[in-house]
């Protein structure tokens, strides 16, 4: 690990500072001489000046509610599925209409990208509420209860207030359906119900995750101040594209007229395509690796310390309760939308104060991110479900908790890269238990087993149709090595997956 740099009193860097951020900006950006001629026509963002969480929720214990709670549940799951994308935004723009643009109510802080955008909106969360603003943070899916996916104030909504916001839009949800082609989706709907809880909240601020893209995305009615594009790999190609460039140009459309785009670390194909959206609307821009970004991080007990280089300076000793690098840039990219949406880098050349920033990151959870939920074995839980998702997951599992030996439970989506994301886990498994979760779109454990068996060897894959008796035969399969031997179990696949495997075990 890089040493953490120097600062003087007031918390501002000296030039070997700035050498330091700069040797680490040669080290970690893979640029291409190109990427100049579009950069040239747009501005970008960094301070010229020197420097100056909730719980998973549980089922309600109310029996009414609960029984309520059910049926409004089975009500959305009775609309089209939200991996199903028309490129349309003609419903929720009809139901932002007869809702009186809730959306409008609130400047926001928009996020997309293909891995890190749950982690990363609720960094961006926790900062927002250390700074005393009333957020509203929109996420999916959910690892657990589908009220995770609306909170106000960095928690989920209570099932009462889910249940009374799905009642108060639901007439003018119906007006839609019948005046429109085809209904409104599942996530059409949630997304019209997160807009209107935080208009009567009200929130000072949104915090929107897309679910799929962006251009498209039911979310992409709202006008964010400030849009930030995780690191992009292939995902949900049939839908997006088959490259990171054609997927670059579906989720660039987040980014609106002269905004402010955050961008973490992205091949170069999809740099090249999101910058120009830049340019098209006058946008500026904050890179990670030029801007801002991770100057130093260190394994810590029960997470990792960091020191960021955030847009208008440094700030060190930074505490994240989350394991792996990936998670040190999520924080990067955060702190900086962060110090975007305050006019950091723009109308002011300074740092957010520092121990705000640090009370903000320690208060960070992400659940289903390796997420630790049993000891002795330990049991980790993650909900990487592609493979640039499985390779950031491996390392870090590798780096924060040394296992001896470790045991992979995976079940996994049929519509995914599979192979790919085995082919990501198998230097670090040992042995893999496949499985399935609950959901049609699950993969068939045999099917699963028979990719499984190419990518490990058939002596290291055993096959459980159950989650339950695959958890149970991965701890087993781990205690075999004795209580004190080092192994563990990591279930992974696919968010379901997790959180499936996080209510089994205890979680909730």
């Amino acid at each position: 690990m890089s040493e953490r740099p120097l600062n003087d009193d007031n918390g501002s860097t000296g030039p070997d500072d700035n050498d330091r951020f700069e040797d680490i900006v040669d080290a970690e950006t893979d640029r291409d001489p190109d990427l100049a001629v579009i950069e040239a026509g747009s501005r970008t963002l960094r301070a010229q000046a020197g420097p100056p969480q909730g719980d998973v929720p549980a089922r309600p214990e109310d029996p009414e509610v609960d029984r309520a709670l059910r049926e409004v549940e089975t009500e959305l799951a009775g609309r089209w599925g939200e991996t199903k994308l028309d490129p349309s935004l003609v419903r929720i723009e009809a139901l932002m209409d007869i809702l009186g643009q809730p959306q409008r109510a609130y400047p926001a802080i928009h996020i997309t990208g293909t891995n890190g955008k749950t982690s990363t909106a609720r960094m961006i969360e926790s900062l927002l509420g250390a700074f005393d603003l009333r957020t509203g943070r929109y996420t999916s899916p959910h690892v657990q209860s589908i009220t995770e996916r609306i909170s106000l104030d960095g928690a989920p909504i209570s099932a009462e207030r889910f249940i009374e916001t799905y009642q108060d839009i639901k007439p003018y949800v119906e007006m839609v359906d019948d005046r429109e082609d085809y209904r409104l989706s599942f996530f059409e709907v949630m997304t019209g119900m997160a807009y209107a809880a935080f208009a009567d909240a009200p929130v000072d601020v949104a915090v929107v995750e897309v679910g799929m893209g962006g251009t498209w995305d039911a979310t992409n009615v709202v006008d964010a101040s400030v849009a930030v594009v995780t690191p992009i790999s292939l995902d949900h190609t049939d839908r997006l594209g088959a490259t990171p460039g054609d997927i670059a140009g579906e989720k660039g459309g987040i980014v609106k007229q002269d905004a402010t785009v955050v961008l973490a670390q992205q091949p170069v194909d999809a740099a090249q395509v999101l910058l120009k959206r830049a340019v098209d609307v006058d946008a500026t821009v904050a890179r990670e690796g030029m801007e801002f970004g991770v100057v130093s991080r260190e394994v810590a007990v029960g997470g990792q310390l960091l020191t960021l280089r955030g847009l208008g300076g440094e700030y060190p000793e930074l505490f994240l309760p989350l394991y792996g690098a990936h998670q040190a840039h999520n924080a990067a990219v955060a702190l900086a939308a962060v110090e975007a949406f305050f006019g950091i880098g723009s109308q002011h050349a300074r740092t957010l104060d520092i121990d705000t920033v640090r009370r903000a990151f320690a208060q960070v959870s992400s659940p289903g991110r390796l997420e630790v939920v049993r000891r002795s074995p330990t049991v980790v839980l993650d909900a990487a479900h592609n493979p640039a998702g499985a390779q950031v997951t491996a390392e870090a599992v590798t780096e924060a908790f040394g296992f001896s030996r470790l045991i992979g439970v995976v079940g996994a989506s049929a519509d995914k890269d599979v192979r790919g994301l085995l082919e990501a886990f198998e230097p670090v498994f040992a042995e893999i238990v496949v499985t399935r979760n609950s959901t049609p779109r699950s993969m068939d454990p045999d099917e699963l087993a028979a990719i499984a068996v190419e990518v490990f060897g058939a002596e290291r894959v055993q096959v459980e149709p159950r989650l339950d008796d695959a958890l149970e035969a991965a701890i087993t399969l781990a205690e075999e090595e004795s209580e004190f031997s080092g192994a563990g179990v990591l279930v992974t696949g696919s968010v379901i997956t997790a959180g499936e495997a996080r209510l089994l075990l205890g979680k909730g």
